[in-house]
C-alpha cells in the first residue's frame, strides 16, 4: 500500500501540535466543513451538505467537551458553541445559507482570537526566555 505524502505529513502534524495548535485546526476544520456546506447547498445537494454539517457539528461537541468550565470564559464559548449549534441544525433542516454564514462568522471571530491569544503566548515565552532581550 502506497503512503501518501499529504496525509503522513497531515498525521505528523496533528501529532506535534500543541494543545492550542489543535484547537485552532479543529476551528479550521469546523470552518471548512461549514463553507462546503454553502458550496453544497448552492449546488443542490443535500447529502453532501448534510455530510459537511454533520462534521462541523462534531467538531462543535469535541471543541464543548474540552472547554474546563471552572473558568467564565469556558462558559460563555460554551454558550457560543451551543448557538452555532442551533444555527447548523436549522440550517441543515431549511437550506438556510444565512445561519449558516452566521454560523461561520461566529467561528471565525473565535477562531481568529484563538490565533491572536497563540500568537501573544508564543512572544511572551519567548521573550521570558531571554533570546529576545
Amino acid at each position: 500500500m502506497a503512503v501518501n505524502p499529504y496525509q503522513k505529513y497531515k498525521t505528523q502534524a496533528i501529532m506535534t501540535a500543541s494543545p492550542g495548535d489543535l484547537t485552532l485546526m479543529l476551528y479550521d476544520g469546523c470552518i471548512k466543513q461549514m463553507n462546503l456546506a454553502l458550496l453544497h447547498i448552492e449546488e443542490n445537494n443535500h447529502e453532501l451538505k448534510n455530510n459537511a454539517i454533520q462534521k462541523a457539528e462534531a467538531i462543535l461537541t469535541e471543541l464543548m467537551s474540552t472547554l474546563d468550565m471552572s473558568y467564565e470564559l469556558s462558559n460563555n464559548l460554551f454558550q457560543i458553541y451551543e448557538y452555532v449549534y442551533r444555527l447548523l441544525i436549522l440550517a441543515n433542516i431549511s437550506n438556510d445559507t444565512e445561519k449558516l454564514n452566521e454560523a461561520i462568522n461566529r467561528i471565525t471571530e473565535i477562531r481568529d482570537a484563538w490565533e491572536e491569544a497563540i500568537k501573544i503566548e508564543r512572544k511572551v515565552a519567548y521573550d521570558n526566555t531571554g533570546d529576545g532581550a
